[in-house]
């Protein structure tokens, strides 16, 4: 569904994306790739995904056409709203109820303020995506966080960022996560402060390499739950 999600955002900016210089060699655009095939190609990986879900329980199935209807309607969104990037929040993190409803047939209460911290945290990095294109997206027409948080953009991605730890502070209490899981959030906080640093002066090439960073913050935090459950053996 990320790949369908991809496909279908490159078939509804395939009229805006030839305006903004980091999207203007997308194969839509170019001709690489007819219409007519990026539409197949969207609907095979939907029934990959739908092959797969099928193997999954009946609560994680009806919560499947959700995840598909955010990630459709998404690409959409950067017409009619500044808060897109909120929307693919809300489409990254649905894989967190999924897998609870999947594994456990149920969505306990703590679950949300996972999917919270899910939806934030890409808020936040999308923001510093979108920074990238700016000019080139109010030329275009496009809507974003980053052109409405204008020059509230880095303070607000700060506020994102360490509302993102706080939640997960919360959560590692909570479950009784022991010292291995709050370093590695002390590395994803470093991490969070050098993204700082890369966007203080609003250089489209530092934040797209500000957001690119985030996959170390990922990582970070997987290794410190990892770490978690092997020494808790």
């Amino acid at each position: 569904m990320r790949s369908a999600g991809c496909v279908i955002n490159d078939i509804a900016d395939r009229h805006v994306d030839g305006k903004v210089r980091r999207t203007q060699n997308r194969p839509l655009i170019t001709g690489q790739v007819s219409l007519r095939e990026a539409f197949i190609l969207f609907l095979v990986l939907c029934l990959l995904a739908l092959i797969l879900v099928l193997q999954l329980n009946a609560f994680a199935l009806k919560l499947s056409s959700i995840g598909l209807l955010l990630a459709v309607v998404y690409p959409f969104m950067k017409r009619v709203t500044h808060w897109p990037q909120l929307v693919l929040g809300l489409a990254f993190a649905w894989g967190i109820p999924m897998v609870f409803a999947a594994i456990n047939d149920e969505l306990p209460n703590f679950m949300w303020w996972l999917y919270l911290a899910g939806v934030i945290w890409p808020l936040a990095y999308d923001t510093q995506y979108a920074m990238t294109d700016r000019q080139d997206d109010l030329q275009a027409g496009i809507k974003s966080t980053a052109i409405l948080f204008a020059h509230y953009d880095r303070l607000l991605i700060f506020l994102l960022q360490t509302a993102v730890l706080s939640i997960l502070t919360f959560l590692g209490l909570q479950l009784g996560y022991n010292q291995w899981f709050f370093i590695s959030l002390g590395v994803a906080g470093g991490f969070f402060i050098y993204q700082q640093y890369l966007i203080k002066n609003r250089d489209p090439q530092l934040c797209f390499k500000a957001f690119l960073n985030n996959q170390w913050v990922g990582l970070s935090i997987f290794l410190g739950i990892l770490a978690h459950y092997y020494t808790s053996v």
